[in-house]
């Protein structure tokens, strides 16, 4: 399927490697020349180096960090009009709710509520205006069941769900749509560190707990961020412009719900 896109420019965060980094090879083998945020300078130029290689497309690298406003700035002003908006950031620490603090909570809803709000905000009057836009949040699947030890990440990213509901349906009149994309399990750098802290509350090693999470999924394996990018791909594609608003799961059928 031809996703209409080639040539659109694309802002893509958290993109130096995992699911980010995903989203931006997908995009690019559209054609979308890619604009790649990341905080490590090294990982990222190599990311652009093979994605440029592979594709043929543009692709700039810029190494900040997009939770501050500083690093916001340097990410629009080397892409300064987005066709394409992949909001992603990594998330907060797992832990006990009892022993965050303030700082802890204002961390996490800067970096997973706040910089995507502030990044919509910098870009979609220019999509609305030009009709065209696609901003793809990447969130969680504890957006639909939490997770315990997760608490910052549901809370903030909850947050953000509730926000791009109500915004989304204003700007698809301008061809404009905005969509959360929910990760379930992936292999990632992430996933291990979240293994870890599992296996040290529990008293058991990191492969007794990935074996464990392997056999709750259906699928019975972890999803690739290839997966994941060509999802993303689709969801700011030409044809998903009457979508909108929308929550997508990508699990391996974990979730238990019907809706």
């Amino acid at each position: 399927m031809d996703l209409g896109i080639a040539g659109k420019q694309a802002l893509v965060c958290g993109a130096s490697k995992g699911l980010g980094r995903g989203c931006a090879e997908a995009l690019a083998g559209e054609g979308v020349h890619v604009t790649i945020v990341a905080r490590t300078a090294e990982v990222l130029e190599a990311t652009a180096a093979e994605i440029r290689q592979r594709t043929g497309v543009t692709v700039n690298a810029v190494t900040c960090d997009i939770t501050t406003p500083e690093g916001r700035a340097m990410a629009l002003a080397a892409c300064p009009e987005p066709d394409i908006l992949i909001n992603n950031a990594g998330g907060p620490p797992p832990g006990d709710f009892r022993k965050w603090n303030r700082e802890d909570w204002i961390a996490a809803l800067d970096a997973n509520m706040l910089t995507p709000i502030e990044l919509i905000k910098a870009t979609v009057d220019g999509m609305m205006a030009r009709r065209f836009g696609r901003i793809v949040n990447i969130t969680s699947s504890a957006v639909k069941a939490p997770i315990d030890i997760l608490g910052l990440s549901n809370g903030a990213r909850s947050g953000l769900t509730g926000f791009v509901a109500g915004i989304a349906r204003k700007t698809v009149v301008n061809n404009v749509t905005i969509n959360n994309l929910l990760p379930g399990q992936f292999e990632t750098d992430r996933l291990k560190k979240n293994f870890g802290a599992t296996a040290s509350a529990a008293g058991k090693t990191v492969d007794e707990v990935r074996q464990a999470r392997i056999q709750q999924i259906p699928a019975q394996r972890f999803g690739t961020a290839e997966e994941f990018g060509a999802v993303c791909a689709f969801l700011c594609s030409m044809q998903a412009a009457y979508m909108t608003g929308q929550n997508v799961l990508l699990d391996g059928g974990n979730y238990p719900g019907t809706f």
